[in-house]
């Protein structure tokens, strides 16, 4: 997905502006005959002026280059966080980008374009119909964990009345309002996700996954909120919980780092300049841009960056192990021997309710009648 500035809105500054009213207006000869080269060359050019070749930079960000020169500028940033939203606009706005990346996938992109109320209320609703919709989407495992963690963030979400990934929707803003940035989503598919992390774990290890998951409910205080502003609290909490889990840590963070690291080596390949005419030879200059991920992935996507990295590995999913199949089968006996319970119970006291009326007591005895009189 991406968002692209078209070349023709720059023709309106090049239009005179002295044309007299009366009469029919004649459009400049210099508007009618720039080509869409020269358009985007001055658009171009434009965008290298507002570039700051010496930018004034968060301390929350963290600079990488290519080999051939590209820069990428890393914004690392807390999910519950005003001033992340305030390094991301600050970064955008002096680096001028190319592109930006960001630390979502197509399964969350609508988050991008919903207002903060809407979002503050779908993170605390947890029902059944969003159960069912991760379920079909993603399976049983993995749709039951894709809500446990949901559960994670919502409790965040309850506690700092504030809703989730501020910091992309301000990056895709300010993305639309520079010339010629393009938007990437730059996280892995969160079904590939939670698949391999099912996987990697044992059948005891998802009960107590589970477990503490459903359980979660300490209070978060104001200086919780204080740190969140340097430290990624939803990441925190995640790290605290998954750090008896290895494998959990490598599918969820560490797996996740290389994907990340490699969407953004991906963007920053040099852009080719605009060509009068195609036996004009290709020109390349380097690229700038922008990633924003949660700050829990800065120190992996610096390790990796001068890696060959191979990406086919950590996107396939693995079969379902002979513990991934028990827990799957506890699971689904576990969900129907509640129904069925639940249905016995109901109907046991629907049995007794009506047995106790009155009317259904004289029929009964007429009934017995009839049986002494045979």
């Amino acid at each position: 997905m991406q968002e692209e500035q078209q070349p023709e809105a720059a023709a309106d500054p090049m239009s005179y502006s002295d044309a007299p009213e009366d009469g029919p207006k004649e459009t400049s000869s210099v508007s009618q005959n720039i080509s869409d080269a020269d358009a985007f060359k001055i658009l171009l050019e434009m965008k290298m002026k507002k570039r700051q070749k010496k930018p004034n930079l968060p301390s929350t960000v963290t600079e990488l280059d290519t080999e051939d020169g590209s820069k990428v500028y890393v914004v690392g940033t807390a999910h519950f966080s005003d001033s992340s939203k305030k390094d991301v606009v600050k970064t955008i706005q002096e680096v001028q980008p190319d592109v930006v990346v960001v630390e979502l996938c197509q399964y969350r992109v609508s988050m991008l374009k919903m207002d903060e109320k809407t979002l503050l209320k779908e993170a605390k609703e947890i029902n059944l119909e969003k159960l069912q919709q991760a379920i079909k989407q993603n399976g049983v495992m993995s749709g039951l964990m894709q809500m446990l963690l949901l559960k994670v963030s919502a409790h965040i979400t309850e506690q700092l009345g504030m809703a989730p990934g501020g910091e992309f929707r301000e990056a895709f803003k300010e993305a639309s309002k520079v010339p010629f940035c393009k938007f990437h989503l730059g996280d892995r598919p969160i079904p590939v996700t939670f698949k391999r992390a099912i996987a990697a774990l044992s059948f005891w290890q998802k009960v107590k996954l589970a477990w503490g998951l459903c359980f979660l409910s300490d209070p978060i205080s104001k200086d919780d909120v204080e740190k969140c502003k340097q430290k990624d609290l939803l990441e925190q909490m995640m790290a605290e919980m998954i750090g008896e889990f290895p494998d959990l840590h490598r599918t969820i963070v560490s797996e996740r780092d290389i994907y990340l690291t490699y969407m953004l080596k991906q963007a920053a390949k040099q852009i080719e300049l605009p060509r009068a005419s195609e036996t004009e030879p290709r020109k390349y200059i380097p690229a700038v841009v922008v990633g924003v991920v949660g700050m829990g992935h800065v120190p992996g996507i610096e390790k990796n960056w001068n890696s060959d990295l191979n990406i086919q590995e950590i996107m396939s999913v693995p079969p379902p192990s002979a513990s991934s199949k028990i827990f799957k089968f506890v699971m689904k006996a576990t969900v129907f021997g509640l129904m069925g319970y639940g249905c016995y119970r109901i109907g046991q006291r629907t049995v007794r309710f009506i047995l106790s009326m009155p009317a259904a007591q004289s029929y009964l005895q007429k009934l017995t009648e009839i049986r002494s009189q045979h």
